[in-house]
């Protein structure tokens, strides 16, 4: 029988790989490792890479099993689910783990310029009805600007055509140096072995989706400084089937 979320948030109050500061609490309690994640968690000068919306973690721990040289920290404001992969990187020994639990629209307090590498989204909500909670729409890539490497990678990995889409007319309407896409990504050829790895990588979510017939769909490319970000003008069909446990959203047939 899994633990309840009582006891699993007493565990994570204990956790050394977690750090928990959600919007209630970060506006009076200052960060002190923003910008200093290396020498004073990690240990070291290595990489860091960002999952936002990490769910169980799978990703993070995933990733952080693959590439020790590298550090990975997992962000989610749902500690329940944060838990699992805090857990697992525990009782494995990963020391290039980490866990930040907080909203992601307020990440930028959390690490300081070029501080982070690489983002991943793994199957983000594609926020059909407001742009602005989009992971990929330009007011958190703006966001992302202020902790990102100039030219730091932003990868998204996603079951939904809706945002994958937006995405992509993102990525052309702004000029971003587009390094790999593909609409079907397990049927794809001619992807190298490490990358095969590494996106082999499956959340739980992800085999169900997997299993209903979905395509999902992977993209990557860079985020410059130096770029003025707006918004496209296209209009996108919005996705007609409903996510794995998430509810319709609307019944307009098209978004901006």
């Amino acid at each position: 029988m899994s633990k309840g979320k009582l006891a699993k948030f007493a565990d994570m109050e204990r956790y050394e790989n977690v750090f928990q500061y959600p919007y209630s609490v970060v506006e009076n309690v200052p960060f002190d490792m923003k910008g200093h994640w290396r020498e004073m968690y990690f240990k070291n000068d290595n990489p860091i890479v960002l999952e936002l919306g990490c769910g169980r973690g799978e990703y993070t721990v995933g990733l952080a099993r693959l590439f020790p040289d590298i550090n990975f920290i997992g962000v989610d404001i749902k500690g329940a689910r944060m838990w699992s992969g805090a857990t697992e990187a525990l009782n494995e020994g990963l020391k290039n783990v980490a866990f930040l639990r907080t909203n992601i629209e307020v990440i930028d307090r959390f690490f300081d310029k070029d501080e982070v590498q690489e983002i991943w989204l793994t199957f983000s909500d594609p926020q059909m009805k407001n742009v602005r909670k989009r992971l990929t729409g330009t007011m958190f890539m703006e966001r992302y600007r202020r902790f990102l490497a100039d030219g730091g990678i932003i990868h998204l990995k996603t079951d939904s055509n809706f945002l994958f889409t937006y995405t992509t007319y993102m990525v052309q309407h702004n000029h971003l140096p587009l390094l790999f896409r593909t609409e079907d990504l397990y049927h794809t050829e001619g992807i190298d072995e490490e990358t095969r790895r590494i996106l082999s990588i499956q959340t739980y979510y992800e085999s169900q989706w997997i299993e209903r017939g979905l395509n999902i769909k992977y993209m990557k490319f860079r985020l410059p400084h130096n770029v003025t970000l707006t918004e496209s003008e296209i209009e996108i069909p919005i996705d007609d089937y409903r996510s794995y446990h998430r509810s319709n959203r609307s019944e307009v047939e098209k978004r901006r």
